[in-house]
């Protein structure tokens, strides 16, 4: 038996059939369901696809600290100081005339040895380097300059100059000087002291 849909009375459509409807809402349902299901994957897969990127720190190797390096203190060396040999000193000590004392008479032109004893009172030893020097008064003949007899350091030394009288009456006194390699004059002073007699 066919079922005729039932006309509204007012509008004079159709009745919707039941069945129909459930069916069509049915219907409905799923589809939203489904559309929903691909909705939902869809936003996933957006968000997944759009999911902003993490800014990734750059990696910092931790700078390494170094500790200030320690010096120790190097130890001195005590440079040993030179010590400058001692200089010796020189000195010469008169001890007495071995000839021709102090106011000898002589004769004009006599040729005279005359000898002193000295003492080497100093440090140093004499050697060629030394020599005795006219200080003052007449040479008497003699050169200006005498080798000094080698002595050691405080032994006694015999000094002997040959003189010439002079031609001419009078007192006549000759003093000589010893004098080291460095030209200085040190010690005492030794002396001729004459007298020249007249001639006949």
């Amino acid at each position: 038996m066919n079922s005729r849909r039932f006309k509204h009375p007012l509008t004079g459509s159709k009745a919707p059939d039941n069945h129909s409807t459930a069916r069509r809402a049915e219907w409905l349902s799923g589809f939203m369901a489904v559309l929903l299901l691909l909705l939902s994957g869809c936003q996933a897969a957006e968000t997944e696809i759009y999911r902003p990127p993490t800014r990734v720190a750059p990696l910092h190797s931790p700078t390494p600290t170094t500790a200030p390096a320690t010096l120790s203190p190097r130890p001195v060396q005590e440079t040993p100081i030179a010590t400058a040999a001692p200089t010796c000193t020189d000195n010469l000590t008169f001890q007495e005339d071995l000839s021709i004392p102090d106011g000898t008479l002589v004769s004009p032109g006599e040729v005279l040895d005359k000898r002193w004893q000295v003492l080497n009172s100093g440090t140093c030893n004499w050697d060629a380097g030394y020599r005795l020097e006219l200080l003052s008064g007449p040479a008497l003949g003699a050169a200006s300059e005498q080798a000094l007899y080698p002595a050691r350091s405080g032994a006694q030394a015999m000094i002997r100059i040959l003189f010439t009288a002079p031609a001419e009456a009078g007192v006549y006194q000759s003093a000589w000087q010893a004098v080291d390699p460095g030209g200085n004059r040190f010690g005492d002073p030794i002396y001729i002291q004459i007298v020249v007699q007249a001639g006949p």
